[in-house]
């Protein structure tokens, strides 16, 4: 096996970094670097992605000024434990994230699966994305957009960034903690084999749980009540009395009014 250049990581000697300036995705550089042969714990950062995008092949606005960054990983996991990597990513986020919360850490929580919300308005997406290499190998990246210095606008779906919530802070100050507090999560995490412990941590940091949301996918709508998530990862709902797994789906907030929000 070879590895692309990289950078090692101060304080994480099993990671390295790839640096560059304008990339059409940060998950495709790290995808292409897994078929180059690359070995893995290699995180890929840009300034600005031209065709950077979310969940469901979404357009992710990707400007200069925040910070995006893709983790690959090499064969993480047994392939039926690959499932919960998207809540463990989602943890990681959020650990990272929480130290420039310390003021207010309440208004910091992740919706369902893997959505940084600050008082409800989405500061990261993370897309998670694989692919089986010629030689067998199990090629994961996680992506991560978080919204340093600016944010899109969208009605549906409300954003902010840190400065907005007040904290002025380059990607360059966010990207160690979050290279730190990933490496930890996924140690913890220990291939799967740990995600009961992570289950825990997720759910007290969790949005929405015990209240009325939605879940929507691209040819249907399920509302009911957000109960639990279960050790695979499934978000548990109570439609009607009766609790079903929902594997995917994107989940939206009942508002008082009637209304849903998610993003």
């Amino acid at each position: 096996m070879t590895s692309v250049s990289g950078q090692p990581i101060a304080g994480l000697a099993a990671y390295r970094r790839l640096s560059l300036g304008e990339v059409a995705s940060t998950n495709a550089s790290a995808l292409a670097a897994a078929r180059e042969g690359d070995v893995g714990n290699l995180w890929v950062t840009a300034i600005r992605q031209s065709a950077g995008k979310g969940r469901r092949g979404r357009e992710w606005v990707s400007e200069p000024g925040n910070l995006y960054a893709s983790l690959l990983l090499i064969d993480p996991a047994p392939v039926s434990r690959i499932g919960t990597l998207p809540l463990v990513a989602g943890l990681g986020v959020y650990r990272a994230l929480r130290s420039f919360f310390a003021n207010n850490p309440q208004a910091l929580a992740i919706k369902w699966p893997n959505d940084l919300l600050v008082d409800g308005h989405k500061i990261c997406g993370i897309l998670l994305e694989s692919g089986t290499l010629a030689d067998g190998r199990l090629a994961v990246v996680i992506g991560c957009g978080i919204n340093c210095s600016t944010h899109p606008e969208n009605p549906l779906y409300p954003t902010t960034d840190l400065a907005e919530c007040g904290i002025e802070v380059e990607p360059e100050r966010v990207f160690p903690s979050l290279a730190a507090e990933m490496a930890g999560v996924l140690a913890e995490w220990s291939g799967g084999a740990g995600f009961a412990r992570i289950r825990e941590d997720w759910l007290f940091a969790a949005d929405g749980k015990g209240g009325p949301v939605t879940i929507r996918r691209q040819d249907s709508e399920t509302a009911g009540i957000f109960e639990d998530i279960d050790r695979d990862g499934y978000l548990l709902l109570n439609v009607a009395g009766e609790r079903r797994r929902i594997s995917a789906g994107d989940l939206f907030f009942s508002t008082g009014e009637g209304r849903a929000y998610g993003g």
